[in-house]
Formats: C-alpha cells, structure tokens, sequence
C-alpha cells in the first residue's frame, strides 16, 4: 500500500521504486534532448529543409498526446512497471531507427511512435510515483524531475563527443544508456494501484472542475517554458545581430537554472506548503519576465530575467503534480488527462509565439509568455478556492473515502 502522512514511513520496496523513476526520467530526459541539436542533421537525412523538419516536433507532440491518453487508462488496468519497459524498449528502438529512416515520412512515423512511448512513460512514471508516496510525494516528485533535466542536458553533449563519427553512432548510444531501464522494471514489483470509482468521480463535479484546472495550469506552464527555451535564442539575436555565441550561453543558462532549480526545489518540497511554493513560483516568473519586457535593452536585464526565470519555473511541474495528489484522487486516467493538457499547451503556445515573433516582434513574444503565466495566477487563484471550498464540504478525497460515503 502507498504510505501516507498518516501511517507508515517509507519501505525498502519504496526506495529501489524511487530509484528506477529518477533512472526512467534521465532516460526520458535522454531522447527528448537528442532532437533539437540532429535537426540539421536530420533534414540532410531526409532531404528536407530545416522549415520542413521543423514537423518532427508537432508528430512528437501529437505522438505524446496519444500516448499520454491511452497510456494514462491502461497504467490503472495493468502492471505499471510492465508498461514502463515496454515504453523504454520502444524508445530504444526508435532512437535506433532515426537515423536509419531515409525519407522524411518514415521519420515523421517514428517520431511519433517516440512520443508516444515517452509520454507513457511520463504518465506511467508520475502516477506510480503518487501511488508509492502518498501525501510525501513532494519532494520525491521534485527529485525525479531533476534527473529529467541531467537527461535532457547530457543528451545535446553526448550529441557533440560523438559528432566527428556521425549522428548514428550518437542515437544508438542514447538508444542503448536507456535499456537498462527495461531490466530494473521488470525485478522491481509496481506499488499498489490507487484506482477511483470513475461513475463517483464525474458525479463530484468540484473534483471534475479541478483536474480541469490543474490541466489548464499545465497547459499554461508547459506552453510558456518550451515557448521561453525555444525562443530566446533568437530573441537575443535580433535584439543584438551577430551574438550568437551570448544566445547560445544564455539558452544554456535558463535550462541550466531549471535544472538546477529542481535540485533546491527538493527541500523546500518537504519544508513549504504546497500551494505557497506554487505561487511563489508564479510570482517569480511574473516578475522575471517583467523585467526582461521593461530592459530589452540591458544585457544584464535580459540575463538575470532568464536566469530567474528559470529558478521560478523550476519546480512548478513537479510542485503542481504532487498538489493535484492532494486535490484530488490521482489515477493513471486522470494523470492521462493532465499530460494532455501539458502536451497541448508545448504545441500551440510556442507556435503562437513565433508568429507573433515573425509578424510583430519580438517583444511580441515576451508578452504572450507573459500573458500566458498572468493567466495562470489568475487559475491558481480560482483552483485554491475550489479546493478551499471542497474542504469546507468535506468532500472525500480518496477512493476509499468515496466507497465508504457510497455505502
């Protein structure tokens, strides 16, 4: 059984499943990371040019949707541990076959196929972590997240030592650092499944309103950190022509900040309230971006905004994760439904960016990313009171609950 504040402390069982989740999102961290640096690469492959393979993002994306949906009913059905190595396994084989497919849409397959197995992973790997932990999932939560972003940095490195052979030899390489994966899942046992009543569920409609929340909160998030990452590059560059090397530098801090954010996040999962990180982390934001929108022309404006934001969205994913545990009952469906909401927002959030960046400017952009986490303030805002005023009804939170008050 999961443990919980209220009971027992954590289990041997516990630490080794902790143990391959932060190795699973280091895998997952892996393959997300190889794209961006082989696009170049990758249109050679193919034939394309660099406009066209751009689509490789929006088939991964749909890929993730997909998988995320599906994905997230199938972990309440069946071994959670089972779904996450079939997932590794399939990853593994299609970073074998990017640069074995030799016509784009071949490509455009795999990609998807990628998606998918990663976003099953994902959802897989973040529901059983809820399930194992309980109301202490926070910083548990915060931890795995970090090894996501050492995955998601050593990949475009490993990309460039392995350049002088070829970009095959890099995505096989990658293909094999994540096979253990599929060895660990398969001697650890799964933690016990926390599945709810789903004819319970619909009929609470404040629990139905709050994973719609949670789900919009993603979707905001998501969309402002992958708009953010992907277009300060070219932010800096056309506020000042020829710094490509400060970009780049300065693209490498704000993932670095992130990634280094989640590592500090860990304690102050453990010491803060919830809620009070979450806001702090909106808050941070807002402010960060502010800043960069009120100095566009200040180096050091732009560089102290993008490192802080960086801190301030650092935890926020995880942080809201282990809130919604809190919220509400948190099954691989409604896991399933949250991802979606995040995958929807990294599709369409930054394409809205860039043509505002193409067909206004660039500050354009800044304020959408802006607009995009005043907005969700405002969610927050709306969400704490819906949880609030759950409270007061002394709405059940958990299956068990649910049963009892039914019977």
């Amino acid at each position: 059984m999961p443990y919980s504040s209220k009971n027992q402390t954590p289990t041997i069982n516990h630490l080794h499943q902790t143990v391959i989740y932060c190795f699973a999102f280091a895998a997952l961290g892996l393959t997300t990371g190889s794209l961006g640096p082989t696009l170049p690469t990758l249109a050679q492959q193919t034939g394309v040019g660099l406009s066209t393979v751009g689509f490789l993002f929006t088939a991964r994306s749909f890929g993730f949707m997909f998988g995320a949906y599906q994905g997230g009913k199938l972990v309440d059905k069946v071994s959670g541990h089972l779904m996450v190595a079939c997932a590794i396994g399939l990853m593994s084989l299609m970073m074998v076959a990017t640069p074995l497919s030799s016509t784009f849409w071949l490509l455009i397959f795999v990609m998807w196929v990628l998606g998918i197995a990663e976003s099953t992973l994902d959802v897989s790997c973040n529901t059983l972590l809820v399930w194992t932990h309980g109301e202490r999932v926070g910083p548990f939560m915060n931890g795995v997240h970090f090894f996501y972003g050492v995955g998601a940095f050593l990949s475009p490195v490993i990309i460039a030592w392995l350049a002088s052979f070829g970009h095959k030899s890099a995505f096989w390489l990658l293909g094999l650092l994540v096979t253990p994966g599929i060895i660990l899942f398969l001697i650890v046992p799964s933690p016990h499944k926390q599945i709810a009543n789903d004819e319970i569920l619909e009929k609470n409609k404040t629990d139905t309103r709050i994973v719609f929340l949670i789900a919009a909160l993603f979707f905001l998030y998501v969309g402002a950190e992958v708009s953010f990452g992907g277009w300060i590059y070219t932010y800096l560059i056309k506020l000042k022509p020829g710094s490509e090397t400060d970009a780049a530098y300065l693209t490498a801090g704000f993932w670095g900040a992130l990634t280094v954010g989640r590592l500090f996040s860990i304690p102050f999962a453990k010491w803060f309230k919830l809620e009070k990180l979450l806001l702090a982390d909106l808050i941070g934001s807002l402010l960060s971006l502010s800043l960069i929108l009120l100095l566009p022309d200040s180096s050091t404006a732009v560089w102290v905004g993008t490192i802080a934001l960086g801190l301030s969205l650092a935890s926020f994913f995880p942080t809201l994760f282990s809130f919604a545990e809190r919220a509400t009952t948190v099954t691989g469906k409604i896991a399933g439904r949250i991802l979606v909401g995040a995958s929807t927002g990294a599709m369409t959030i930054p394409w809205a960016s860039g043509q505002l960046f193409e067909k206004i400017s660039p500050q354009a952009a800044m304020v959408l990313i802006a607009a995009t986490m005043a907005v969700a303030l405002v969610i927050f805002v709306i969400l704490m009171q819906l949880v609030k005023q759950k409270k007061s009804e002394n709405l059940p939170d958990k299956f068990d609950s649910l049963l009892e008050a039914k019977a």
